[in-house]
C-alpha cells in the first residue's frame, strides 16, 4: 500500500475516523533526520498493508502538528480506531517502528 500524503481537511477522515491501525510521520522536507526514515515508512507501508501508513508535511500543515503536540520531527503517532496510542520521537530504527506496530495489532 503506498504511503498517503495528507492535509488538515483529510486528516479527519482519513486518520481519526479510521478502523485499525494508522502510523502518521509528521516530517519537512528540510529535515534531515526525516528524509534518513522516508524510505523506512515507504517499505513499512509495502510491508504492512493492513496498516495505513500517513505522511503529514508540519509547513504545510502548523496547526495540525500544534493540535498533535508535535514540538520535533520526525515524529510517529500510532492511532488505533482513531485514538493514539503510541508516540515515537526522532530517527528510530525501523525495528522499533515494526515492534510498536505489532505490538498493538
Amino acid at each position: 500500500m503506498a504511503v498517503i500524503h495528507l492535509n488538515e481537511k483529510e486528516y479527519e477522515d482519513q486518520v481519526l475516523k479510521a478502523k485499525g491501525l494508522t502510523l502518521v510521520d509528521f516530517w519537512a522536507t528540510w529535515c534531515g533526520p526525516c528524509r534518513m526514515v522516508a524510505p523506512i515508512v515507504e517499505e513499512l507501508a509495502d510491508e504492512f498493508p493492513e496498516v495505513k501508513v500517513c505522511k503529514v508535511d508540519v509547513d504545510e500543515n502548523q496547526e495540525l502538528a500544534l493540535a498533535n503536540k508535535v514540538v520535533s520531527i520526525p515524529t510517529f503517532l500510532l492511532y488505533k480506531d482513531g485514538e493514539v496510542i503510541k508516540k515515537i520521537v526522532g530517527a528510530v530504527p525501523k525495528s522499533e517502528l515494526i515492534q510498536a506496530m505489532r505490538q498493538f495489532q
